[in-house]
């Protein structure tokens, strides 16, 4: 697994934008063919992407097309489904089912924090899935976290038996006091643990920068993206594995595959340059939401969170805003339940910036 590349099918092509279950299945093929036709072989998936059809897209675009040896598949246990400890089989099993796949390559315990450290130990799943890699029905485990870095230790060192640990790790959040991306790179360095790296452009953000960084970085390299300075950034820091980029077209996937193919580092000035970046995009941001969806799928509201987060991101107007409330609850009609805070891997305050919305749109 020499490039450091992995398609991440969180964020994938769609027949309908709003919504994220339409995967366009002919183009996520073509996809698919030019990734590994251009010597990438790592594929990222989950339970809950795609309005729970990003697995069985791997089958009909990857498993069902390609040899076994050609490509390696991780997908994750989400605590939000397990019932009770049947369940962890149960959904193990459909999973394998729904990739078309014998066993995963890596397979991790989902969005690991605070809020479902408890639930995975209750049902015993730290035991459960080293019992699945002595099975063969995985081959290597590990979890994907969203927390600080004291936790992260903890669990660490209560658990040297995980292989690797998923990050969010971009410079936009490197010094971020919620998502703490630079202490929690250095506590699985402490431990020794190869780094996967997820939202290394946040979900979209670090592509679409101000034209004041946008100017930065193309007096500096003319030839390069917004997005490779993300994912070169991510993929330069010493003990990273892989970095995880959701691509939507086929632009993005040959922009990704193209600067990736021969990786070169940011230099230390590069770094600086993108450290300083983040400063001023941290202070044009309002909302730092990477359009994840977890909570649109928890609302029972059916509010269409993060295209409203992105609307008011963007300055977007009334009109627009009222086009989406035609498919889906406004942000006036949240009942202030806090499903959605809980799942926010992101950790924010998504009934107040409703509430904001609410007061500018309606």
């Amino acid at each position: 697994m020499d490039k450091k590349l992995g398609f991440g099918l969180m964020r994938l092509p769609l027949t309908d934008p709003n919504d994220s279950g339409s995967i366009d299945i002919p183009l996520l093929k073509q996809m698919v063919d030019t990734f590994l036709e251009r010597g990438f072989t790592y594929f990222d998936t989950a339970w809950m992407y795609c309005g729970s059809k990003s697995e069985n897209a791997v089958k009909e675009a990857l498993s069902s097309r390609y040899p076994r040896d050609r490509y390696t598949v991780t997908s994750k246990l989400p605590s939000g489904s397990l019932t009770d400890l049947d369940s962890r089989d149960v959904l193990f099993n459909t999973q394998l089912e729904k990739t078309g796949l014998e066993y995963f390559d890596y397979y991790l315990l989902h969005a690991v924090g605070g809020g479902n450290v408890e639930r995975f130990k209750e049902l015993k799943c730290f035991e459960w899935i080293k019992a699945k890699k002595a099975e063969g029905k995985v081959k290597h485990i590990g979890f994907s976290y969203h927390d600080g870095p004291e936790l992260l230790d903890k669990l660490l060192t209560e658990h040297p038996e995980f292989d690797v640990v998923q990050l969010q790790i971009n410079y936009l959040d490197w010094e971020n006091p919620k998502v703490q991306s630079r202490a929690c790179y250095e506590v699985a360095r402490k431990h020794n643990k190869p780094v996967i790296i997820m939202e290394p452009v946040k979900g979209g953000a670090l592509a679409n920068v101000p034209e004041s960084v946008e100017r930065m970085f193309f007096n500096r390299e003319p030839k390069m993206s917004n997005a490779s300075w993300a994912v070169r950034f991510a993929a330069g820091l010493p003990g990273v594995m892989m970095v995880l980029s959701g691509m939507s077209n086929m632009e993005q996937l040959l922009d990704n595959t193209g600067f990736m193919a021969d990786f070169k580092p940011l230099t230390k000035e590069e770094t600086e340059l993108a450290l300083f970046a983040g400063q001023v995009i941290a202070k044009d941001m309002k909302i730092a939401c990477t359009g994840c969806a977890y909570c649109l799928d928890q609302c029972p509201q059916n509010i269409a969170i993060p295209q409203y987060f992105k609307l008011y991101n963007e300055n977007g107007d009334k009109q627009e805003y009222d086009a989406l409330t035609k498919e889906f609850g406004k942000a006036g009609d949240c009942i202030v339940c806090g499903a959605c805070e809980k799942i926010c891997p992101q950790q924010l305050p998504v009934r107040k910036y409703l509430r904001e919305i609410a007061e500018d749109y309606e």
